[in-house]
């Protein structure tokens, strides 16, 4: 893997609700990332008139922004889109599967000036604490370990 960065072009579309529930926004948010959104999320303000409100924020690729905008639209009471365009420093990464003593883990890797990091996908080490009754924090170390130690070997399988 290459010990570089990369730059990326992302959309971000913001849009301020003041009469959507929490819970069609988590529905909302399950739709955008199952579309393709790179993120989205929601935090608390306050508008005009110190009406409380959400503004609610996607991040995704260009192809993907109309099909997002379409989402909000339909399924919010947005009547209206911010969008930017951004530029972002990102670095390459492989997503590997490798038998872990808990069973299957898959990981990112990750490199940068000569280290090389491995995150836990989050799916993959929840099914695992599920499956042997572990905190999912003590199942995201050993992954880490396990995953860094099969690395040196190259073991993991990309």
């Amino acid at each position: 893997m290459k010990d570089c960065k990369t730059k990326d072009v992302i959309w971000k579309l913001e849009t301020n609700v003041d009469d959507c529930s929490g819970e069609l926004l988590g529905y909302v948010m399950e739709l955008l990332l199952d579309a393709g959104a790179k993120d989205a999320f929601y935090m608390p303000i306050y508008m005009k008139k110190n009406r409380p409100a959400y503004l609610l924020t996607v991040l995704c690729a260009e192809q993907d922004r109309k099909e997002m905008e379409r989402i909000l639209f339909r399924e919010t009471t947005t009547i209206g889109i911010r969008r930017t365009q951004m530029e972002r420093t990102i670095l390459p990464r492989q997503i590997r599967t490798f038998a872990s003593s808990l069973g299957e883990a898959v990981v990112k890797v990750c490199c940068f000036e000569g280290e090389t990091w491995v995150y836990p996908e989050y799916e993959s080490v929840r099914k695992l604490a599920k499956e042997h009754n572990l905190p999912l924090k003590e199942v995201q170390k050993l992954v880490v370990r396990e995953a860094e130690e099969s690395l040196n070997r190259e073991e993991i399988n990309v």
